[in-house]
């Protein structure tokens, strides 16, 4: 059971135990990382800092069922305008031009796949997550993708590593820091989103190899035992003395669900941590588009579309659109066939018009490689040309026509998309 919950300031009551606050303490008067409230005073001076601040129920004098109560009454009151912050006032929009972010981009993934392969690879070897490391080497990714998220998610697209373990965590990483960062979450808080989408499945390296790599649908008997995943996770978590609320809520409720059918608590809409919700839906998004050894990728503008049918019943409505907004409908990377047959991959989004990105052109119209790539920005078409405008037709799956993202690489070198 969780002993860390989320209390809107407002609703603190003496006795409680302050452990975590929604700023760096540093920011703040508050010299202890971590106090009981004594008096009300307290609560007045959290109350100019802060608009909600994390308890701990051990250490709380209240009883452990009051504490809880009130951050189950407390997180109904506050909606997703007061959880994350105003958008436009933390400033965000793309600070920097696609083709002069993508080099900042690849140079923060590289230094975060090593860091998370060091990582995974102690931690497999019965050790403990080195939190100093990783916490210092999402910086980077957190910078970049604040400054264009599409430079990122497009990089991210062409990495690949043999192990799925790895892809995934540092693409639910991107995925996650790309939503916070569209609802307007504080850095401290992307940070934490990041952290925690590395690690939400950092249980799996204690769940026996042969079963993650079935080929086959496994038995009830095997389900349950893959879903201990999240209490091996949190074991982890806390041999390795991680106490961020946040990571902690992400490695513990990835899997449940807005209409409660998930585990291990089945527990349903709001009660399911804001930070929980938003990692379910990028560790779904990342699951469909990636090749497992049970299932072949899907696209990406169809995993968008599996997630959309899926809103207000297995994710919050909400952030399934904020997420749909983030990343695209045909998110970076994402292999389509344009309206002229031509055959390409998308660039780079824009935030006003979707469905007209910049596409690197691939194959003609004949499906036959070009000889060298070209890049067509299908936002500056000119309206009033009477050339039919040229628009994405469909996005295709993953390997279509033989198409390599690995290679695409270096092609993307070559046009300087």
């Amino acid at each position: 059971m969780l002993e860390t919950v989320k209390i809107a300031t407002a609703d603190l009551e003496v006795g409680m135990f302050v452990s975590a606050l929604d700023r760096p303490w540093l920011e703040t008067p508050f010299v202890i990382q971590g106090f009981r409230i004594e008096h009300r005073a307290q609560i007045e001076r959290l109350l100019e800092y802060c608009e909600h601040v994390f308890i701990d129920t051990r250490q709380s004098r209240q009883p452990l069922e009051k504490v809880q109560r009130t951050a189950r009454l407390s997180q109904k009151r506050i909606p997703l305008a007061q959880i994350f912050h105003d958008r436009d006032l933390l400033g965000y929009g793309d600070q920097a031009a696609f083709q002069e972010e993508r080099p900042r981009a690849e140079a923060a993934l590289d230094l975060l796949i090593n860091d998370l392969c060091e990582i995974f690879e102690d931690v497999g070897r019965g050790g403990k997550i080195n939190v100093i490391n990783l916490r210092k080497s999402v910086e980077p990714l957190i910078g970049s993708i604040s400054r264009n998220p599409d430079a990122c998610l497009w990089v991210a697209r062409l990495k690949h590593h043999d192990q799925y373990s790895y892809e995934h965590a540092l693409s639910s990483a991107i995925w996650a820091v790309a939503l916070g960062r569209e609802v307007g979450m504080s850095r401290q808080d992307l940070r934490s989103l990041a952290m925690g989408g590395m690690l939400m499945d950092v249980g799996k390296l204690r769940v026996e190899p042969e079963l993650l790599q079935a080929k086959r649908s496994l038995t009830a008997r095997e389900s349950a035992y893959m879903q201990e995943h999240v209490t091996y996770g949190l074991q982890i978590i806390e041999e390795s003395g991680i106490i961020n609320p946040d990571i902690i809520n992400m490695v513990a409720h990835h899997h449940e669900r807005h209409n409660g059918s998930g585990y291990p608590l089945g527990i349903r809409g709001e009660r399911i941590p804001a930070v929980a919700r938003i990692a379910a839906i990028v560790d779904t998004y990342g699951a469909l588009t990636s090749d497992r050894e049970y299932a072949a990728a899907i696209s990406p503008s169809n995993a968008i579309r599996v997630l959309y049918e899926a809103r207000g019943l297995d994710f919050q409505t909400e952030l399934v659109e904020a997420f749909i907004r983030a990343i695209g409908v045909y998110p970076a990377g994402t292999l389509v066939e344009l309206s002229t047959g031509e055959v390409g991959i998308v660039v780079a989004e824009y935030r006003t018009r979707r469905l007209r990105p910049k596409v690197m052109i691939l194959m003609d119209s004949d499906k036959h490689l070009l000889p060298s790539p070209t890049l067509r920005d299908l936002q500056a078409q000119d309206d009033a040309t009477a050339e039919p405008l040229v628009n994405i037709l469909r996005s295709l799956e993953p390997g279509a026509y033989g198409i390599d993202l690995q290679n695409v690489a270096t092609l993307s070198g070559m046009t300087g998309a």
